[in-house]
């Protein structure tokens, strides 16, 4: 934090607060700002906290939030300081700070303070004793085992980190089905809404309801006849519906296939292939902003198996479907039990496909990478644990189940015993803030441009975001400023940062209620993960010092990946790793610093997969499209480099000419070619800059590095801004 330039506190005056923020009462604030520091305490975290609570409130011009935030740390050494500091008696309320409560001495032995104090210790137990530590969780949570393990974890050459839940058979559908302990069959499940009805009363689905809903489906596909086992697609928008299909998939023992509805014709074709997909449920249109986008002419265009198609309009009659297509009505229809809203689920061992989803790699194909039964145990344990996700709450995140984060919110909320809250329609605009605000969330995930977007549009204004206890973010770099925004927009609740991955099922380092929470970094690794950074020489560094480098990942990780469809999964994560401890430490690819007070912060990847609004993608894919873009160019490398003052990677391309003598007048004219080839990889895709290079530099094996590349362009962009 660059908090030299900024005045400190007792220095602010009330001009200082006019000129940031006209037309305020400057004065007022002012003799609130002189209360808070004459208050007593010289902690800087503790006068930060004040402020918040007495003065910061979501309609004080957010000038005046960042003039105090960083007015407040001015001088300090401290690079990562606090944002939000938890509160002794609210920490005893959460599920960790509960447990620890009625626990702690059990567990932790004299060791034990409270749960603030102790939760470090709590983690490294969680490494030490994985027996104790599952078993605790799978019983708060009120997961249910058809066979009981013979036990949490052990010892196997079948796999690099151990197995976990040896002999254990369940269906994790099942289990977000039955009503938690302290909760009802009648309590809400799912709340909802249609963009451009903002004014009408919100939807709501019981759990029992739910339940009928995913058995009427599940018995919808056994009658299509299909292997159990077999794989279904679903590319259509994370509303209801595809939550009902996605948990009748997993219930009657088929695999779901995650596909984004933003995905072009190629793209579905790929996943569709790879996975060997038997059916598909999509949608014939998504609706934004009552306009008509395609859905279903794309799944065709893919050339994909048997589609089961939904009217995005209800009960209209879809028309021009393919010979072996079927309406949802259709589809449903089959059903001939008499007991349609009944369905025993397909219990399965616990290393049993449940759901296909997919992440870049370097070689341009998407990693196929197979969730078990296990991993929604971990991606709710996460939640629990981390975003303290508690029964009764509401919990929203603007997602896909294309994205991990889509399964993930089914799994973290319904095991957990909260209510899942979709939206359907952008996130970016008033009718999401006033869904938030009517469906009282308590957790909002999002991605840290959809905050960028609110920030810069302010269609949060006005809306009562009390309810929110935290924040959590995914999927690209956050900046300081914007998540100082949003976390004032609650009267500032913290936001747990969130990093993982597809193939970790969840997080590996992110953040807790009970620790202080500082912006854009980890305040701790997950629950029963261990984390290294490798030095230059790739070994790593002693846990718990200062340092940058790549991160791996100790094997023994609960929901880990075991194996990859269309890849070796021990190339991919292992092969070539440092040895810790006796074992082969796994590969992530992110570059990740631990800072002097403990925070963690991530500088994007190390490897050549980028990560472009949330989207991870090979370089390898861009650069195969922008090179066939104009017949004067020999060759591209496609970098994501992260803008200056944080937040996500923009797409930087570098351009090799075939004649080193081309002269290009409009490089703009390139950048719009280039914007306009990627949309058939992914319309979100959008290059930011165009940069002529006289080569590339390779390494000795002729492999481009773009690490070198992106090095240059971030240390260009800053001296260009040093200049300003």
């Amino acid at each position: 934090m660059a908090a030299a330039s900024h005045k400190p506190l007792g220095a602010i005056t009330a001009g200082d607060l006019a000129a940031a923020a006209p037309g305020t009462d400057a004065a007022a604030l002012h003799a609130a700002l002189r209360r808070a520091l004459g208050a007593g305490d010289a902690d800087p975290a503790a006068v930060w906290g004040e402020l918040c609570r007495s003065l910061l409130r979501p309609d004080v011009p957010f000038a005046v939030h960042r003039m105090l935030y960083y007015g407040c740390f001015a001088g300090l050494p401290s690079p990562t300081p606090p944002a939000w500091t938890p509160d002794p008696e609210e920490a005893a309320l959460t599920n960790v700070g509960r447990i620890m409560e009625a626990r702690g001495r059990e567990l932790l032995g004299d060791a034990y303070k409270d749960p603030i104090t102790s939760f470090p210790d709590l983690h490294k137990f969680s490494n030490e004793n994985p027996e104790a530590y599952w078993k605790m969780v799978f019983e708060d949570m009120g997961v249910e085992f058809t066979v009981e393990p013979s036990c949490i974890w052990r010892e196997s050459d079948a796999y690099p980190g151990g197995e976990w839940l040896p002999g254990a058979e369940l269906n994790a559908a099942a289990n977000c089905l039955r009503a938690k302990p302290g909760r009802s069959s009648e309590d809400v499940a799912i709340v909802w809404r249609d963009e451009r009805k903002d004014s009408e009363p919100l939807n709501f689905m019981t759990l029992e309801e739910l339940r009928k809903k995913v058995c009427l489906v599940a018995n919808a596909l056994d009658a299509l006849d299909l292997p159990k086992g077999s794989a279904i697609a679903i590319d259509m928008p994370m509303n209801v519906n595809a939550v009902v299909i996605y948990l009748a998939t997993v219930l009657a023992g088929y695999v779901v296939v995650s596909i984004a509805d933003s995905f072009a014709a190629p793209a579905i074709s790929t996943r569709l292939k790879i996975s060997e997909a038997k059916a598909i449920f999509t949608q014939d249109y998504i609706l934004r902003d009552d306009k008509e986008l395609p859905l279903y002419s794309r799944v065709v265009d893919a050339k994909a198996p048997m589609a089961i198609v939904i009217p995005v309009r209800g009960s209209l009659p879809i028309k021009g479907l393919r010979v072996n297509d079927l309406s949802w009505q259709d589809f449903l229809g089959r059903v001939n039990d008499t007991k349609p809203e009944n369905y025993a689920a397909v219990d399965q061992p616990a290393y049993a496909f449940t759901n296909i989803l997919f992440s870049s790699g370097t070689t341009g194909e998407p990693k196929a990478i197979p969730w078990t039964h296990i991993t929604p145990l971990k991606a709710a344990a996460d939640g629990w644990c981390h975003m303290d996700i508690r029964k009764g709450d509401v919990v929203a995140w603007p997602t896909n189940l294309g994205w991990m984060m889509g399964p993930w919110l089914v799994y973290a909320s319904l095991l957990n015993g909260a209510s899942m809250a979709l939206y359907n329609g952008s996130p970016n605009s008033s009718g999401f803030a006033k869904f938030v605000q009517d469906a009282k969330v308590t957790m909002l995930g999002l991605v840290p441009s959809i905050a960028r977007t609110w920030k810069n549009t302010d269609c949060t204004a006005g809306f009562d975001w009390s309810t929110i206890r935290c924040f959590s973010s995914s999927g690209e770099a956050s900046s300081v400023d914007d998540y100082l925004w949003l976390m004032g927009r609650a009267c500032y609740k913290p936001v747990i940062e969130y990093c993982g991955g597809t193939e970790i099922g969840g997080g590996f380092v992110t953040g807790s209620l009970l620790q202080p929470q500082a912006l854009s970094a980890f305040s701790t690794p997950a629950m029963g993960c261990n984390l290294f950074i490798l030095d230059n020489s790739g070994n790593p560094l002693p846990q718990d010092s200062v340092g940058i480098g790549e991160l791996a990942l100790d094997p023994v990780l609960f929901g880990s990946s075991t194996t990859l469809l269309n890849a070796d999964h021990q190339e991919v994560y292992f092969n070539g790793m440092p040895v810790w401890n006796g074992r082969v430490l796994r590969r992530h690819g992110d570059e990740f610093e631990r800072t002097c007070d403990g925070y963690y912060r991530a500088h994007g990847r190390a490897d050549d997969t980028m990560n472009l609004g949330g989207i991870k993608v090979s370089s390898i894919e861009i650069e195969r499209i922008c090179n066939r873009v104009n017949d004067a160019i020999l060759e591209t490398a496609a970098i994501g480099v992260p803008p200056i003052g944080g937040g996500p990677e923009q797409l930087t391309i570098a351009i090799v000419f075939k004649d080193q003598s081309t002269q290009v007048e409009d490089l703009n004219q390139l950048k719009l070619a280039f914007n306009t080839a990627l949309k058939k990889l992914n319309p979100l895709f959008k290059v930011s800059s165009v940069v002529v290079v006289p080569s590339l530099p390779r390494t000795a094996s002729n492999k481009v590095m773009r690490r070198v590349l992106r090095k240059e362009f971030t240390q260009a962009a800053q001296a260009k801004k040093s200049k300003i």
